[in-house]
């Protein structure tokens, strides 16, 4: 049994990096969605790449025997979401406060320094579960949902930039395929909170937040699930969270497991950032489209989990800050060890 997986990413920079990730491919194909966008799926043959320590200057080793892992058959420690075909589009297209680019998660600096190593530590705060989540429920879709497919293959989508686009996206890509995925993945960069997540970490979600959708009030900010209007958080199945990151980490790629935020204005000032990171203690990451890759793939019954390279911090606006070759890099890396272990199966 295999995978079919759908990554969206927001644009074109994004969803090349996913694809230089994507090892063993051994043949792409393109298909059109309406409205422009394009699909490309990479049919996955399994190859293994060489440990982290036999890899020099990116330069991959050959393949390797060993066993891949089962997502539907998490242990029980496993138990405690534009391609080919759309106009190109330079990172440095999407800067904070433009038109094409709302932040400055997504813009080069060509004269980037070194970045600090990512933390693995967990931001302490209050957990999200599959029961609750701030304040009112989450949904989660058990792991058993993944079902496998007749052929592994990760399709990969750049739907545009913000939570509707995403959704709309991912929607159409997942009610016009002519097979069911079993994982979505929403992957892209994004800001990093201060201290657990600088410059250069991977943030993988245990908590998809939709950190604006709700009312500010004289008292303070009221999530939608207290105005009775539906849900803001979206939680993964653990199992599939702790399976991704121990893929991650055993190939010398560590991460950070913590909440990713959803955001439709990119955070700019100093007072937005101590107010998401007061509401959300526990935020890794803040992004534009998970909650509505998250959404989109709620309604059609499949789990999703967002992966985020973090390429500046979260806070006042500063463009010299911004590393966006380093994480779409540090993207691309970490679909290489995903894609040779935890979307196939010998």
């Amino acid at each position: 049994m295999t995978l079919r997986v759908l990554v969206v990413t927001a644009v074109a920079a994004e969803s090349s990096a996913v694809g230089r990730g994507l090892l063993g491919c051994g043949a792409r194909s393109s298909r059109p969605l309406p409205g422009g966008h394009t699909v490309t799926s990479h049919l996955l043959t399994g190859l293994r790449p060489a440990p982290a320590a036999d890899r020099v200057n990116g330069a991959q080793g050959g393949p390797v025997s060993a066993p891949v892992a089962d997502l539907r058959r998490p242990d029980a420690s496993a138990r405690d979401g534009r391609a080919g075909g759309e106009p190109a589009e330079s990172p440095a297209d999407r800067t904070a406060g433009d038109a094409s680019a709302p932040g400055g998660h997504r813009a080069s600096d060509p004269a980037a320094d070194s970045v600090p190593g990512p933390s693995t530590a967990p931001p302490s705060g209050p957990a999200y579960d599959s029961a609750a989540g701030v304040p009112g429920r989450a949904a989660a879709l058990p792991l058993s949902r993944l079902t496998g497919s007749a052929a592994p293959a990760v399709d990969v989508l750049a739907a545009g930039v913000g939570p509707a686009a995403a959704a709309v996206g991912a929607a159409t890509a997942l009610a016009t395929a002519p097979y069911r995925y079993d994982l979505v993945v929403s992957a892209g960069i994004g800001g990093g909170f201060a201290p657990h997540a600088p410059v250069g970490t991977l943030v993988l979600s245990d908590a998809i937040v939709a950190a604006d959708l709700g009312a500010d009030t004289p008292d303070g900010y009221l999530p939608v699930e207290q105005l009775g209007f539906g849900r803001s958080v979206h939680v993964p199945p653990p199992a599939l969270t702790a399976r991704l990151a121990d893929a991650l980490r055993t190939a010398g790629t560590p991460c950070l497991v913590a909440p990713v935020l959803t955001v439709s204005t990119v955070t700019g000032t100093a007072d937005r950032a101590a107010e998401l990171a007061a509401r959300h203690p526990r935020a890794g990451a803040e992004a534009m489209e998970g909650f509505g890759v998250a959404e989109a793939a709620a309604a059609h019954g499949v789990p999703a989990v967002e992966l985020r390279a973090v390429s500046n911090p979260v806070g006042p606006r500063d463009r010299a800050a911004w590393r966006i070759p380093e994480a779409l890099d540090a993207l691309r890396a970490a679909f290489e060890p995903l894609s040779t272990t935890v979307f196939v199966e010998d």
